[in-house]
């Protein structure tokens, strides 16, 4: 399975965004470290910056660079000659689509289709086909229009309005296994009912080809599936790693979007600082002994680092744990002692609170206790 980093063009449709082609190459080059088979920057035919993004991706990196193009000639040509990788070309046969958004009919676009298809293929070029809000369209329908892009390498289902949950994309793919193998098949999801990545972890076990994804669940409305979570999930759930340096993932993620000028919420799954953090006293003297008591993989796996605070919260098993790491033993009034300091001083990390009880029982301070 293939993941395809979309953060660069979905964050930039992101309102009162635009990202400047030194912003977007910088991010791309960081995003091709970590493994990243596919990546998707923009939309070729709006314009010189995505056209100058795409092609300083394809020349450095070692990712697949897709250009998006829409089912006309001149939108096909663009994607092209910004030296894309993959024309990704999109449609759809979703009757409020074809109606509201596209204003056509479903011949037509199959039309459409198929001769953008060919143009991109005549131009020497890989195709994939996403149709746009897929998991609202009738089955009988896709299983009608499938056969006709036999030659695509990859068919990508989108799930336009994030309407969909894991079992409603579990029965539509599973519907379409005998009109298409699901190694030729792609998602792309929405997060507007919060169950993005759980929904591509179902294509992921149903075999799917593409996944595509974008750090944080940075694109429009309430994002896509996110990177940092699939990659975490498929590692510790699944042990597949993808190919992916996922030493590297919390770093280059975080760098991305201060290179793009975003910002992380303290709590966002994998990337937020407080998901790594702890402080109960629970919790801490617990993990002093073994972390995994609390948090559902180490952290450096993926390049973060747990942070263990003690202070007003701080009981007296942590306090006599930290004061056994400065190898002061541990009496009751040492242990009472430390936590007044504690109390007083904290919260203090790991270190900083073993310090703190060298420098209370190790400098003449108590030694009557």
């Amino acid at each position: 399975m293939a993941l395809c980093d979309v953060t660069l063009r979905e964050g930039d449709q992101l309102p009162g965004r635009s990202y400047s082609v030194e912003q977007k190459v910088d991010a791309g080059l960081k995003l091709d470290q970590l493994g990243i088979q596919y990546l998707q920057p923009g939309f070729p035919i709006t314009g010189e910056k995505d056209q100058t993004v795409i092609k300083e991706l394809a020349a450095n990196t070692d990712a697949e660079i897709i250009g998006l193009a829409r089912a006309l000639e001149g939108d096909v040509d663009a994607a092209v000659d910004a030296e894309s990788d993959v024309v990704e070309i999109f449609g759809s046969f979703a009757k409020r689509y074809l109606d509201n958004a596209l204003e056509s009919d479903k011949d037509t676009m199959k039309e459409m289709l198929r001769t953008a298809v060919d143009r991109a293929h005549e131009r020497g070029t890989a195709v994939h086909l996403t149709l746009a809000d897929a998991f609202r369209t009738d089955i009988a329908e896709l299983q009608s229009v499938i056969p006709t892009f036999a030659d695509v390498d990859c068919l990508v289902f989108a799930d336009t309005v994030g309407v969909r949950t894991p079992r409603s994309v579990r029965e539509t793919l599973t519907a379409l296994s005998d009109t298409i193998t699901t190694d030729r098949l792609g998602v792309h999801f929405h997060d507007d009912m919060g169950v993005a990545t759980a929904n591509a972890l179902v294509a992921y076990e149903l075999g799917v080809h593409r996944i595509d994804a974008s750090i944080a669940s940075f694109g429009e409305r309430a994002g896509n599936p996110a990177l940092e979570e699939i990659i975490t999930c498929l590692a510790v759930e699944y042990g597949d790693e993808l190919s992916i340096e996922t030493e590297k993932l919390i770093p280059t993620c975080r760098s991305v979007l201060a290179e793009l000028g975003e910002s992380i919420d303290d709590r966002k799954a994998i990337l937020g600082d407080a998901v790594v953090t702890h402080e109960s006293g629970i919790h801490t003297a617990a993990m002093l002994t073994d972390p995994s008591t609390f948090e559902p993989f180490d952290p450096a796996t993926f390049g973060g680092e747990r942070r263990l605070l003690f202070g007003a919260g701080t009981g007296r098993s942590a306090a006599r744990k930290l004061l056994e790491r400065a190898n002061i033993e541990p009496t009751v009034d040492r242990i009472r002692t430390y936590r007044d300091a504690l109390t007083e001083q904290g919260p203090l990390e790991t270190k900083r609170a073993v310090k703190l009880a060298t420098e209370l029982f190790e400098t003449g301070k108590n030694q009557a206790n």
